[in-house]
């Protein structure tokens, strides 16, 4: 019951904060705006890598290429749409001279959203039962996982004719019959995106804190003990993992709508680290921390990078370093901490007077 009444506030709150986002449009520009919608792309990545690691206890360091994967999915579809029974521009630059196998389901919408779900989740899958089946978890997981963002970069690099190389897939111009430069068509994107934060919350929140939710924290606290009482934890956290890998592609397909270009460079080390951090400074173990951390932290980095162009990064790295060590819990984390003390004293203050009431009696 008690789990029951915090999760049905949280929910309250959270609708709450992203109805006052839902008015954005109405303050802000329209650069600013498409920022923010980028952001809330951003804020799905953290609260899939919030369950498996807030929850679950699994630090993964390579979530950028599920984002990726699932960008490059729905980017396929855009750049074929936008160059109707012709090669891509950068295959003809390249030699290709006809369009490659793994090319075509991607004339479809649906088939290439599906596709941004499923493959990063397949790979996910992949590399996740192998790991957990063996034990493999902690640092050594964390390493393994980079270490596929360093595969699937260096191969989407390496493959210009079929992936754009570096320069990645771009020129993007409609989708579904709507333009993507209409200012309309990215309103209506940014309220999806707005949209499909809220569900993402709002499932979230109802799966932590149901009975799935408890042995996935148990698997965190203890999988040994888990193990013990007869669940398999390798079924659980391939789950969760595969889960999130998923949560990552559908950011993906949103983050590319929205901004027009997907690169190898934003599926590397650097970005998958990145996301970890949105989560830390949000707060682990706290959906809305999550959301809170990637919206926070980017709009951080943006005005830094506009307000202090050669000093933007070190002020960026001071506030990690600053929240780490003064907030560890996170943003959300220690605002929850506090409040729960405080309800905790409020509590015990008049039983306190009671007590002492009756000894002056006595």
């Amino acid at each position: 019951m008690l789990f029951a009444k915090q999760s049905k506030l949280k929910l309250t709150i959270y609708g709450i904060c992203l109805l006052l986002i839902a008015l954005a449009p109405l303050f802000l520009s329209d650069f600013r705006l498409s920022l923010l919608g980028k952001f809330l792309a951003y804020a799905i990545i953290a609260i899939g890598i919030d369950l498996i690691w807030g929850y679950t206890g699994i630090l993964s360091l390579g979530h950028g290429v599920y984002f990726g994967l699932g960008a490059y999915c729905m980017a396929m579809h855009l750049k074929l749409a936008s160059t109707p029974n012709q090669l891509p521009d950068f295959m003809s630059w390249s030699g290709v001279k006809s369009l490659p196998w793994f090319w075509v389901p991607f004339h479809s919408a649906a088939a290439a959203f599906l596709l941004a779900l499923i493959v990063p989740m397949i790979v996910a899958f992949i590399l996740g039962y192998f790991t957990f089946r063996n034990r493999i978890k902690g640092a050594f997981f964390s390493i393994l996982s980079q270490a596929l963002v360093i595969i699937t970069v260096t191969l989407f690099v390496g493959q210009q004719g079929y992936t754009g190389g570096t320069n990645g897939l771009t020129n993007f111009t409609t989708f579904l019959g709507l333009n993507l430069q209409s200012q309309s068509t990215k309103l209506l994107f940014f309220y999806l995106t707005l949209a499909v934060v809220l569900v993402v919350l709002i499932l979230s929140t109802m799966l932590v804190t149901s009975r799935l939710g408890n042995i996935l924290t148990a698997i965190r606290d203890g999988e040994n003990r888990v193990r013990f009482i007869g669940y398999n934890p390798v079924t659980y956290k391939v789950f969760i993992y595969c889960l999130s890998a998923g949560l990552a592609g559908l950011a993906g397909v949103l983050f590319v709508l929205q901004e027009g270009i997907i690169s190898p460079a934003q599926m590397g080390i650097v970005p998958s680290i990145e996301m970890v951090l949105w989560v830390a400074i949000g707060g682990r173990s706290t959906i809305g921390g999550a959301v809170l951390g990637a919206l926070v932290t980017n709009a951080a980095k943006t005005t830094f990078s506009e307000a202090y162009p050669a000093w933007w990064p070190i002020m960026l790295g001071a506030m990690f370093i600053v929240v780490v060590l003064l907030l560890p819990k996170g943003i959300v984390g220690t605002l929850t901490h506090y409040f729960s003390n405080w309800k905790r004293n409020r509590n015990q203050h008049p039983k306190q007077i009671s007590t002492s009431q009756e000894v002056i009696e006595t």
